[in-house]
């Protein structure tokens, strides 16, 4: 083995192979992936984080290779020193002739290496699955083993992308002018936002730090301190309820930048996002966006359309807002909508209260849905809390059938919808109405089923498409109905519009804001804010929160002294390395990015985490677990 390290050093890797080497001697590190025994030849397919190359053992050429050839087997680590070949030529039964031996499935499939020398550096257990492409294994198992699962191909090739990723971004925005500083990961709890990570200090009994779910308001300080641009790639914390496209840890492109506007951002992020996709994909989105310039969407539109604010722009289906309709037909004689109506006329509804509105989805006649399949969308809207979904085909003249609206709604009614949605013969009108909370969310979650269903976009992954986004004047507040107060849709220091300004106090759910999300294929893969530097109109924005002088010292007093010393104009933006790197390779869920990800509960099954600690612990954090916490650990280790 020593030979190998010290003398012998590997020349090349198990995928850099190709015919142009054909004659050369080299040497190959690499974990055993297939072994075949054929008699006096033994072939072995040896694999590196780069790929494969088949290595042919004869005891023509080394005795002592070809008998160590016979013991070793799957995941074994060897080291060999060998000469390229070409794979020559075969006989082919089915075309009765000698035919090449490549294998045109792998880059090195035109050569294979005669072993000359070799060696283990070391046996290996069986492996409770196969390190392959493709395998069927649960993902518990292969989250157990993460270590192993690490070794299959289709993870290295997405932590090399985010490698390339991470590359571009440090790359593109140095050269912006961005410095790259780093912010404290032990932070003040602040509230807002995402649940914190909570961490005791024992130095400090009965006082915690919080995990920084971002570095929002340090990067602000930077920019009160004059470094002027500012970036990082930051690992940040969020103790939330954990998704596909969500982990408790995370990580984030974080930029900052001074006397910029709204304008100014866009144009640097657009720039980083093109220069990413270059460097990860060799796509050039200049193609597809002349100048690398994004669409814009405003908040208002996005949900009126779409029912979201991060809409998948791949495909159509827009929703149509139908309730200033229903209104003026009192309801058109449908019975559910008539009350509606009537609320609307009377004028029951305040601004900060959560109207309640009537919105149509359109499926065309293409789509070819019976009802068995129009049951089966009734049943995912139930799902998501809906009473139901009604709808209605078009049929001969514009008459709707297969509907139990057909019996009582007016003619006129029917016609003006039929007009208004575009609906054709055949075609698929589909109702929700209620809150308009709950009717966004229901239409949006089946505008992308039917997306998905109709073969629109793909189920899994972007084919190819990459649809990007700005969704932008959103409001600043939005009413909390438990709490009958107004909080902030982001956070309390989104710089407002001039012209919301005054209605501040008056009209706060009228207030836009400069704050943005970029879209990517319906997937927010960031979003920001331009900041607000002015005290004055801070001091406004806490009073409408009912915030007022000692609670806002109390809560961001270090930030708020900060501005008071001089802050220039500065807005920024977090764009999400992981979801970036997810749809970028195509993945079905970001665990797939990471190297070491936790499962949907926030466990982690490889490293047994999060596990109990001792008793001695808890007493040097000045931590006492609560009675029925302690009473199930006592229960759990009686079993």
């Amino acid at each position: 083995m020593a030979r190998f390290i010290d003398e012998l050093k590997r020349t090349h890797d198990c995928g850099a192979l190709r015919a142009e080497h054909i004659g050369q001697e080299v040497v190959l590190f690499g974990w055993v992936q297939y072994r075949r025994d054929h008699g006096s030849l033994v072939f072995v397919d040896l694999r590196d984080r780069e790929g494969l190359t088949q290595i042919v053992f004869d005891p023509d050429l080394g005795r002592e290779a070809h008998a160590l050839a016979e013991t070793v087997r799957s995941e074994w680590v060897l080291g060999v020193r060998g000469r390229v070949r070409s794979r020559g030529e075969q006989w082919s039964k089915k075309e009765s002739r000698m035919v090449s031996a490549a294998n045109p499935n792998l880059a090195t499939g035109e050569i294979e290496v005669e072993v000359l020398e070799a060696t283990v550096f070391n046996q290996a257990d069986t492996p409770p699955f196969e390190i392959e492409d493709v395998v069927e294994t649960r993902e518990e198992i292969r989250l157990e083993y993460r270590y192993l699962d690490l070794r299959r191909a289709p993870l290295q090739r997405a932590l090399k992308l985010r490698h390339r990723v991470s590359q571009a971004v440090r790359g593109y925005l140095s050269g912006a002018g961005c410095l790259e500083l780093e912010t404290p990961f032990l932070v003040k709890y602040t509230p807002g936002g995402a649940r914190n990570f909570l961490v005791p200090s024992r130095l400090h009994a009965g006082k915690y730090y919080a995990l920084a779910e971002s570095p929002q308001l340090f990067k602000q300080l930077f920019m009160v301190a004059g470094y002027e641009r500012y970036f990082q790639i930051v690992r940040c914390f969020r103790d939330e309820d954990l998704r596909l496209d969500r982990q408790p840890e995370f990580t984030q492109i974080d930029i900052e930048l001074s006397f910029i506007n709204q304008d100014d951002v866009f144009a640097l992020v657009e720039g980083l996002i093109v220069e990413i996709w270059r460097a990860a994909l060799g796509v050039d989105l200049t193609e597809r966006y002349p100048g690398g310039r994004f669409p814009r969407l405003r908040f208002d539109d996005s949900m009126r359309l779409y029912g979201n604010d991060k809409p998948d722009l791949r495909f159509a289906l827009p929703h149509v807002d139908l309730t200033a309709l229903v209104v003026e037909h009192g309801g058109g004689g449908v019975p559910f909508f008539a009350p509606i109506a009537e609320r609307f006329r009377s004028g029951a509804y305040r601004a900060e209260l959560p109207a309640e509105i009537v919105k149509a989805l359109v499926v065309p006649a293409s789509a070819n849905l019976s009802r068995a399949d129009a049951d089966k969308l009734e049943q995912q809207a139930k799902s998501m809390g809906a009473a139901g979904l009604a709808r209605a085909k078009v049929g001969p003249g514009g008459a709707w059938t297969q509907s139990p609206l057909a019996k009582s709604v007016t003619d006129e009614f029917r016609l003006a919808v039929n007009a208004v949605v575009g609906a054709q013969e055949g075609d698929l009108v589909l109702f929700q109405s209620g809150r308009a909370a709950q009717v966004h969310t229901v239409l949006a979650n089946l505008r992308l089923h039917l997306g998905k269903k109709l073969g629109l976009i793909p189920e899994v992954g972007h084919g190819g498409d990459f649809n990007f986004l700005w969704v932008i004047d959103p409001p600043l507040f939005e009413y909390d109905d438990e709490k009958q107060q107004w909080a902030p849709a982001h956070h309390a220091f989104t710089r407002p519009h001039d012209d919301s300004v005054p209605l501040l106090e008056t009209d706060p759910g009228k207030v836009l804001c400069y704050r943005y999300d970029l879209v990517l294929n319906g997937f927010e893969i960031g979003g920001g804010s331009i900041r607000l530097h002015d005290p004055a109109v801070q001091r406004r924005v806490f009073a409408t929160l009912g915030i007022g002088e000692q609670e806002a010292q109390e809560k961001f007093g270090f930030l708020l002294s900060a501005l008071r010393f001089g802050a220039p104009p500065h807005g920024g933006i977090a764009l999400g390395l992981d979801r970036l790197v997810m749809l970028l390779a195509g993945a079905e869920s970001i665990r797939d990015v990471f190297a070491f990800p936790k499962t949907q509960k926030g466990t982690d099954l490889m490293s047994d985490a999060p596990t109990e600690v001792a008793d001695v612990q808890l007493a040097e954090l000045h931590v006492r677990v609560s009675e029925r916490v302690e009473a199930e650990r006592r229960a759990k280790l009686q079993r």
